[in-house]
């Protein structure tokens, strides 16, 4: 397993990381719900059904349109 770094710009405009292990590198809705479950615990396990099959990536859609997180990064950790 390896250790990644996921950097995003949350709805106050600060820049964050939040660690992440995995075998190969995260996918963008990967990193999305590691940041959701980080800003909204409760949200954390919610199911964008909305978005389902027409978004390749619905909740990193759905935290860009309707909170403002940006996902700008995802490197290996050194």
């Amino acid at each position: 397993m390896k250790d990644w770094v996921v950097t995003f710009v949350d709805q106050k405009g600060e820049r964050t990381t939040l660690p992440l292990t995995a075998e190969f590198e995260p996918s963008l809705e990967e990193a999305a719900r590691l940041i959701r479950s980080h800003l909204y615990p409760v949200l954390g396990e919610l199911d964008l059904n909305d978005f389902q099959d027409r978004e390749t990536s619905p909740t990193a859609k759905w935290l860009k349109e309707q909170n403002g997180v940006e996902i700008t990064a995802i490197t290996q950790a050194p």
